[in-house]
């Protein structure tokens, strides 16, 4: 179930890296007074795409999945979020997505109609918002690409890389003093929910992780942990 209470940004995990980095303390004040956290439990909806939000949110810890729902029922996934992404669209009526909690989520978040009225007197907020919007934008072609044009093993291979970069920016980073560096990360999705976003079958997804495995790019610790063991090297592969 979730849950909401309150905190000083002061205390924030992904303050530099999440809207409000650009902020001032002043600014950061007036925002902490529209703010609050709350807690998903891992398979629990947070938005549906039917329903006004009354809150946008900060990604504190965690991974949400973004989901679009076909005209026959059929779900999609479209997106993950995870720390210091943004989650909502102001000055939207309705949600875009359905969000679901992929791991355990904190959300920091926001009073959708005072931090609609922020924006307006707030240039830095505003400006933040538009730069995080432009990269998702560019996040969504390069994922047009990784679709439409990659081998399976590049596909898989570049969603490894970007779950682990990730990790490393969440500060689950596990890197000897020289020397290759060693991510270790757990992962959010079921094989074949990673199939769906990748547009490949769980039995093609199974086999390019053993494939992985076995060339050396990953080690795998159990059926959801996997060890990066040298992130350049697996990027090379995924840009193929």
């Amino acid at each position: 179930m979730s849950h909401a209470q309150s905190f000083t940004c002061d205390k924030c995990p992904v303050r530099n890296r999440a809207l409000c980095g650009s902020l001032s303390a002043d600014e950061l004040k007036v925002l902490a007074k529209i703010s609050h956290r709350k807690h998903f439990d891992a398979g629990q909806i947070i938005l549906t795409d039917d329903e006004t939000p009354d809150y946008f949110a900060n990604v504190l810890s965690g991974v949400v999945k973004l989901t679009k729902m076909l005209p026959d029922g059929r779900e999609q996934i479209v997106g993950l979020q995870f720390s210091s992404d943004f989650l909502g669209r102001p000055l939207k009526s309705r949600a875009p997505y359905f969000a679901e909690a992929a791991t355990p989520v904190e959300l920091c978040c926001f009073s959708k109609a005072e931090f609609e009225k922020l924006l307006v007197v707030t240039p830095s907020i505003e400006r933040r918002l538009f730069e995080n919007t432009l990269s998702e934008l560019d996040a969504a072609r390069d994922w047009i690409l990784i679709l439409g044009q990659k081998t399976a093993q590049e596909k898989v291979a570049s969603f490894i890389h970007l779950l682990a970069r990730r990790a490393m920016q969440s500060g689950c980073e596990h890197a000897p003093p020289s020397g290759p560096r060693e991510v270790r990360f757990v992962l959010p999705l079921t094989r074949a929910e990673i199939g769906d976003f990748l547009g490949l079958t769980i039995e093609t997804v199974s086999r390019q992780m053993t494939r992985l495995k076995s060339q050396g790019f990953i080690k795998l610790d159990g059926l959801r942990t996997i060890i990066v063991a040298d992130m350049d090297r697996l990027q090379e592969l995924a840009e193929g």
